[in-house]
């Protein structure tokens, strides 16, 4: 069997959890978390000795972006930050699965207590107001200015706090929730790529797909044909 055949099954359900598992951290779900680790645990078991050292990179993708999650849950970002370069360091003197599943248990716990440390300094209304009206409205035509307006703050100083307490700039938490929108659409959608782009708020297909890519590493199109046709209801407008 081709070695990189079990490594993308692992990416492939990976991909499929992405979406819950991120969400899971932003409200505080360990529980939730853990169940999804657990399954992507069970998978990389069943890959043997045939899996891919192309793995650690999937790894350490899925720390970032859990990472990530966290600082927008309320984490110190410093913290995380720390937290990450000691994944890395830990993760590169991996050499058995015991070892992979204790590293990889540790560092969502980590990243969870980080959050936890945080809940008594709450983020921002401010940016909590700013980051949802972001998810609500990625569909359409979003400015600083205007979410600024919304969350009753100044775009200059909205700027800031976002940075300040998510690490991301305004124009990266934009793409991320309209990438975020997209994949819940090729999952429960027929609709096009030309209509999702649309619906999600991209210029055009061809910028949709050059953000999805960057921050997937899949192209909508594989991404959808990854994961099995469940629940898909909308089609093409006629």
């Amino acid at each position: 069997m081709d070695p990189a055949v079990p490594f993308d099954r692992i990416r492939e359900l990976y991909l499929y959890e992405e979406p819950a598992l991120l969400a899971s951290i932003r409200r505080g779900d360990r529980r939730e978390a853990t169940r999804i680790i657990n399954l992507l645990l069970v998978h990389i078991y069943s890959a043997g000795a045939e899996r891919s050292e192309l793995l650690k990179g999937l790894l350490l993708e899925l720390i970032v972006m859990m990472s990530r999650a966290a600082v927008e849950a309320g984490a110190s970002q410093s913290e995380v930050l720390g937290l990450r370069f000691t994944h890395l360091t830990e993760l590169a003197g991996i050499e058995d699965d015991e070892h992979m599943s204790r590293w990889l248990r540790d560092s969502v716990v980590r990243i969870f207590e980080a959050v936890e440390r945080r809940q008594d300094v709450a983020l921002p209304s401010v940016v909590t107001r700013a980051l949802q009206i972001i998810r609500d409205e990625c569909g359409g035509e979003l400015d600083r200015t205007s979410v600024a307006r919304k969350a009753g703050v100044s775009p200059g100083h909205l700027a800031e706090l976002l940075q300040e307490r998510t690490g991301r700039t305004f124009t990266d938490l934009v793409r991320e929730a309209r990438t975020d929108r997209a994949c819940e659409l090729l999952l429960t959608t027929e609709l096009s790529m030309a209509a999702i782009a649309a619906e999600c708020g991209f210029c055009d297909q061809s910028y949709f797909t050059h953000v999805f890519q960057k921050l997937k590493k899949s192209s909508p199109k594989q991404y959808r044909e990854a994961h099995p046709a469940k629940g898909k209801t909308q089609k093409n407008p006629p």
